[in-house]
């Protein structure tokens, strides 16, 4: 399977997540800030800030309510989920 195929399949799954870089992107894309994004799920912005560093990973019930958000935010802005071509080869 191709990388592309592999990231999409990645972002329909029910609770997984794109990768840091996307998760941000498709923040900003929709022009959310943390702050709105923790409201919407229920959470701190602290928690939004540490899922996009890597920090930590969102539990169970939240990771599932953060990949429907970014799943949706993908469907919406999906030039904001392409991730650049890696350099290695």
């Amino acid at each position: 399977m191709s990388d592309p195929l592999r990231r999409i399949d990645a972002l329909v799954e029910e609770d997984t997540l794109p990768t840091l870089k996307v998760r941000q992107q498709l923040r900003l894309a929709a022009g959310l800030t943390q702050t709105e994004v923790a409201e919407a799920i229920g959470v701190k912005r602290l928690a939004i800030a540490r899922w996009e560093a890597g920090a930590t990973q969102p539990h169970r019930g939240n990771r599932r309510a953060y990949a429907h958000l970014l799943r949706k935010l993908a469907e919406k802005y999906p030039d904001a989920a392409v991730e650049e071509a890696s350099d290695e080869g």
